[in-house]
């Protein structure tokens, strides 16, 4: 039977309309295998026209294509380790969470929810996909803050000795903006590739004062945390920064290149982006009070919300007291015996969901239910006041500065010792292959 006119017309204009047709797409493969899970190729490609894009609006250069893939990869196979940890202890951010947390940010940004997803949808990302992008997010940070804080101790010690040195020294007024690169070495190495090493690093240094883009260097170059972000870190005190950083950069100016400096992970070349002045301001305290409760296998997430929507309706027809609720069913042992109260504290020592529900109440409000990783909470902010640098506040501020720099230091050691324990195998590009 021979096929009709209109049937060979429609396949050629069916053809000659969807040029992709006329030939076959290469399938998505497996990448790189990660214990028992995998990455795409599709995810690399998809990091990697990111990463592009987000130079090409900086106006900033890249590496070779080679160089990047590797740094991507490094990315996705540390990001997939601590996914992985996180589904073993049983972590997951519900729908809930992720809705609270995109309420606080289109808050942040003086925006609704819909102008925030309009906006997110005209720069080409659907919202879903920024939905699961901030989950996983918030994913990442919960687990980073469950495994590495429960390693870091800050004793009274270190604490006193930071407060006497804030006191006689002042906070050392400077803020660094560093660059950093690894050049690291293999563990338990030889002397050859410590020596191998050394020279790599001597090597990337030369180019360096040499004129070389630190960015890009650092992107090719270097097997430090913050690699794919051209080795920048934020703005430091040098009391928060890694101790290694803060012992080399004390005095030093905008534009120096210190290094390499040799430690157990390798050799390190810091540059010193920029300096500036500490940004000062009055302090503004709280007080406030709150009831926490915490979703279980007993109590789901709709049942906590809504009995915390109940307890808003008693307080506020006059049925029941906050702290007489706070002290039957708060689950924050820190502060149900005492209805509920938190004290004096700057906002910023809570989580961020917490500090920015205080942020936006006035003396006396109750906040309806939200969602923090704690649980569910109602809270109400009783007082504001403007404080000056206290030794209360010096305490608490040489407390953060200290955990901030451990926690620094432990996270990338949690990091590399979970690839160390990991299962990987990288597979090689179809081009590549012989």
């Amino acid at each position: 039977m021979k096929p009709s006119k209109h049937l060979i017309f429609a396949l050629f204009a069916l053809a000659i309309s969807q040029p992709t047709m006329a030939a076959p797409q290469p399938l998505d493969r497996v990448a790189v295998q990660i214990n028992d899970g995998i990455v795409l190729e599709s995810e690399i490609t998809n990091m990697i026209d990111t990463v592009k894009a987000n130079a090409k609006a900086a106006n900033q250069s890249l590496p070779s294509d080679s160089a990047l893939r590797t740094q991507v990869i490094e990315r996705l196979i540390l990001t997939r380790l601590q996914l992985q940890m996180a589904d073993r202890i049983g972590l997951h951010i519900g729908d809930l969470q992720l809705d609270q947390a995109i309420e606080n940010i289109a808050r942040e940004q003086k925006m609704t929810v819909a102008q925030m997803q309009q906006k997110i949808e005209s720069e080409g990302l659907s919202f879903g996909q920024y939905r699961e992008q901030l989950r996983e997010e918030i994913t990442l940070g919960e687990i980073q803050r469950i495994q590495v804080q429960r390693r870091i101790q800050v004793s009274p010690q270190e604490i006193t000795g930071l407060v006497k040195l804030i006191q006689d020294q002042g906070m050392k007024d400077v803020e660094y903006q560093i660059g950093h690169i690894l050049i690291d070495v293999p563990n338990n190495p030889t002397s050859e590739q410590l020596e191998a090493s050394s020279k790599r690093a001597n090597a990337v240094l030369e180019r360096l004062k040499s004129g070389e883009d630190f960015r890009r260097t650092a992107i090719a170059s270097s097997s430090g945390p913050k690699a794919l972000e051209g080795g920048i870190w934020d703005y430091m005190n040098i009391n928060e920064m890694p101790t290694l950083f803060a012992e080399v950069i004390n005095g030093a100016k905008k534009g120096d290149i210190i290094g390499p400096i040799k430690s157990g992970a390798g050799f390190h070349i810091i540059k010193i982006m920029d300096a500036r002045g500490l940004q000062t301001k009055e302090i503004e305290e709280v007080r406030a009070r709150h009831i926490l409760l915490k979703p279980s296998p007993i109590l789901s997430e709709d049942r906590a919300k809504a009995m915390l929507e109940q307890f808003l309706k008693q307080i506020r027809s006059g049925e029941a007291k906050f702290e007489d609720l706070a002290r039957q069913y708060s689950e924050d042992p820190g502060s149900a015996t005492k209805g509920g109260e938190l004290g004096w504290a700057e906002p910023g020592i809570y989580v961020p969901e917490f500090a920015q529900t205080l942020n936006s109440l006035s003396p006396d409000q109750i906040s309806e239910p939200f969602r923090t990783t704690h649980g569910w909470h109602i809270t109400q902010l009783e007082e504001r006041r403007k404080t000056d640098a206290t030794d209360q506040f010096n305490t608490n501020r040489a407390h953060q500065l200290i955990f901030r720099r451990k926690f620094n230091e432990e996270l990338q050691n949690w990091l590399d010792e979970m690839r160390a324990d990991a299962y990987i195998e990288v597979f090689q590009p179809e081009s590549n292959r012989g």
